[in-house]
């Protein structure tokens, strides 16, 4: 595994006195993007979709030691663990008794930076970094599902650290969740949603993001691209803010091919985003399509597009500078029935 080296402007930082506070409202969120590069993201994604994780199947060794590599991580960066209820306060440990013992315990990895203003509003990012683990011998890496997810969120990360290092704190706060066992019925989100470290009712929305690292058979000729799922299902207020953030900094394709209530693959209650929705938590769905890569063990790192996974992760970055920084939490004006 390789060592992560604790950024530069992060090392002096955290040395000597805390940075005064300043109004986020007047800095270009673009200048901590910046952290968000291809070569990290690669970096990050060579170790986490390596053999030595063994597919990080639920429960089981691979994954633990994700786990620990995720926490390393923050730790590394100064983000304090949000997990307070437990003993490793980056962990939500789940029983294996939750899974009806079909499979052995696991974890949720929960961080998160405190508002300034609103430090009891939350916006949760999300990411499964579960895989399939190994079949027949071969080890399912999952660098795509979801490695690219997972390693999207660090750098998320990284950019707001950079941000507070600044003096520059999200008005709201803001929980980086790296849930488990996804692919076995989307139970780790669940769980997190039936037993939250922070309430529902004070979670302004979830961002997910679900394969964002490659390019699927419709968007050959095209790869400036992400899809867009459930945006505008129960917060117009939400989808108008993705669109601008976007318009502003990133201008890729918002495809909302899946977005369409008839689309027979429903992905829309396919990935963890779902266990808010049901909520009423408003909710986007970041996604690539499918390939031919999909569940299998050739989902490799070497195949992720990663000035394009670099791209959309930036997307999500802006879209959760605005959420966290804006004077209202997005309103939900299509509630479920």
């Amino acid at each position: 595994m390789r060592k992560i080296i604790l950024p530069l402007f992060l090392a002096i930082s955290l040395v000597g006195c805390k940075t005064q506070m300043k109004d986020v409202t007047e800095v270009d969120p673009n200048q901590f993007s910046k952290t968000i590069t291809s070569s990290e993201l690669s970096d990050y994604l060579y170790t986490f979709s390596s053999d030595e994780f063994q597919g990080r199947d639920t429960g089981e060794p691979g994954q633990k030691k994700a786990a620990e590599y995720l926490k390393d991580y923050y730790t590394s960066l100064n983000i304090q663990g949000g997990s307070f209820e437990e003993e490793d306060s980056y962990f939500q440990t789940i029983p294996s008794a939750y899974f009806n013992d079909k499979y052995k315990a696991s974890e949720n990895v929960i961080s998160i930076i405190k508002g300034s203003v609103l430090p009891e509003e939350y916006l949760v990012i999300t990411s499964h970094y579960d895989h399939v683990g190994m079949k027949d011998g071969e080890i399912y890496n999952g660098a795509d599902d979801d490695g690219s997810g997972t390693v999207a969120i660090m750098e998320i990360a990284e950019a707001f650290q950079k941000a507070v290092s600044e003096g520059y704190r999200p008005k709201r706060s803001i929980v980086f969740l790296h849930v488990t066992a996804e692919e076995k019925g989307l139970l780790g989100s669940k769980y997190y949603s039936e037993n939250p470290i922070y309430p529902l009712e004070n979670t302004v929305a979830n961002l997910n993001i679900d394969m964002i690292g490659r390019i699927d058979e419709a968007h050959q000729d095209d790869p400036n691209y992400v899809y867009l799922i459930g945006s505008d299902k129960l917060s117009t207020d939400l989808h108008e803010i993705s669109e601008k953030a976007n318009s502003t900094y990133t201008n890729l394709n918002l495809d909302y091919t899946y977005n369409d209530e008839n689309d027979p693959n429903r992905f829309y209650y396919r990935s963890d985003h779902y266990n808010f929705a049901k909520f009423d938590i408003p909710i986007i769905f970041y996604f690539n399509g499918v390939h031919e890569d999909y569940h299998q063990p050739t989902d490799t790192p070497e195949k992720i597009e990663y000035d394009l996974l670099e791209k959309r992760a930036r997307l999500v970055f802006f879209t959760a500078w605005e959420i966290a920084n804006r004077d209202e939490r997005p309103f939900v004006d299509k509630p479920t029935l």
